[in-house]
């Protein structure tokens, strides 16, 4: 594991008490609403904020140990740090902003070297043309991607994002979004991510801890997460849905579609360009899933997959969720309470899961 946590914080009227572990590889999403307890975890683990008592161990180095007197200093924890607001120094230029990162990797007693050479590291990120400019003339999504490589050339054990994409427009959210995949693959170094956006959880985590004042309300792969009703009900509100992953299994080059193979069947997609057994996750919003009693032609739906009613769960507004198990793999869809009554939705019906809409992503 590379994360274990298990402290107790009280400020005031908001109570702190958590307990989780997180996978020694991968990113990890730290979900909740504004004030659940997200940044004052990552504010502790990078040793910010001292907690009122327990542990806070990363890769089996304990950084507090409240029963052993233990509290080492923020530079001696060996945490890569992404603020929301970047955080550059504003007199250094971005070259030199960026060899601070440097500096501090060479002052860790363990000599360790950073993950990845300088000029390597310019390059993914594509900063090269910005190295003599200072962070003032830089745009949010600049900024970010040099706060990104200062963080990673520190060689840290762990690198802790805490809503990195809260300041930047949609165009720059996707910039660094793709960023902060390509880094997940290349350099296999353990990311916290801290976010209250459920979209930016759904395409980069691969598990997710889910806090609720203080709390946890959730722990696991995201896949199973996002895929609890009662959970996701509660923190995706209308945009919830289904996520699957899944390999490419085939093409069809002549109507610009891909084929994703996963446990339950095949979806087409948008195609996607890559090799067979690319690794593709799929996110399907409840809302474009359509039920029908059989099947159904002339339509210019492109998949129709067979799935039974597992489970019909009422919301508000007149809407119900109806729970599908297609094979293994569990499906929603969004539907009116008048579709239930008209249809006769019930557990064990046999459906075809009609849909609309596939958001797909790359894995590796």
């Amino acid at each position: 594991m590379s994360l274990d946590l298990d402290i107790k914080l009280r400020r005031g009227a908001f109570a702190l008490s958590v307990q989780f572990a997180t996978p020694a590889t991968g990113v990890t999403a730290l979900f909740g609403e504004s004030g659940a307890g997200k940044s004052t975890i990552g504010q502790l683990v990078a040793g910010l904020i001292r907690p009122d008592s327990g542990h806070i161990r990363v890769n089996g180095n304990t950084l507090f140990s409240s029963g052993e007197g233990i509290n080492l200093r923020p530079e001696r924890r060996r945490i890569g740090f992404v603020f929301q607001d970047a955080r550059l120094f504003p007199h250094l230029s971005v070259k030199d902003n960026l060899q601070y990162g440097l500096k501090r990797s060479h002052a860790r007693p363990d000599g360790a070297a950073s993950l990845v050479d300088f000029d390597v590291m310019v390059d993914l990120l594509g900063i090269g043309a910005l190295l003599q400019r200072r962070p003032g003339g830089l745009s949010g999504g600049e900024s970010q991607r040099v706060a990104i490589g200062r963080a990673l050339l520190s060689a840290p054990d762990i690198l802790i994002m805490d809503e990195p994409l809260a300041a930047l427009d949609f165009a720059r959210r996707g910039e660094i979004l793709d960023f902060i995949v390509r880094l997940k693959s290349q350099l296999g170094l353990p990311i916290i991510y801290i976010s209250h956006a459920i979209d930016e959880v759904a395409r980069l985590a691969d598990s997710m801890i889910v806090l609720d004042q203080g709390s946890v309300l959730a722990a696991g792969p995201v896949s199973e997460i996002l895929s609890t009703p009662d959970i996701v009900g509660r923190i995706a509100g209308d945009g919830w849905g289904t996520l699957i992953e899944g390999r490419l299994a085939g093409q069809d080059l002549s109507n610009g579609l891909s084929e994703i193979a996963f446990p339950g069947g095949r979806i087409k997609v948008p195609q996607i360009h890559g090799g067979l057994g690319l690794k593709v996750r799929l996110r399907i919003p409840a809302r474009d899933v359509i039920l029908a009693l059989g099947p159904v032609t002339g339509l210019s739906v492109q998949n129709a997959l067979p799935a039974r009613v597992e489970e019909l769960l009422h919301g508000v507004n007149g809407q119900v969720d109806v729970v599908l198990g297609c094979g293994p793999t569990r499906l929603v869809a969004r539907v009116t309470h008048a579709a239930v009554n008209r249809l006769d939705l019930r557990a064990g019906l046999d459906v075809f899961a009609l849909i609309k809409s596939v958001a797909t992503d790359r894995l590796m």
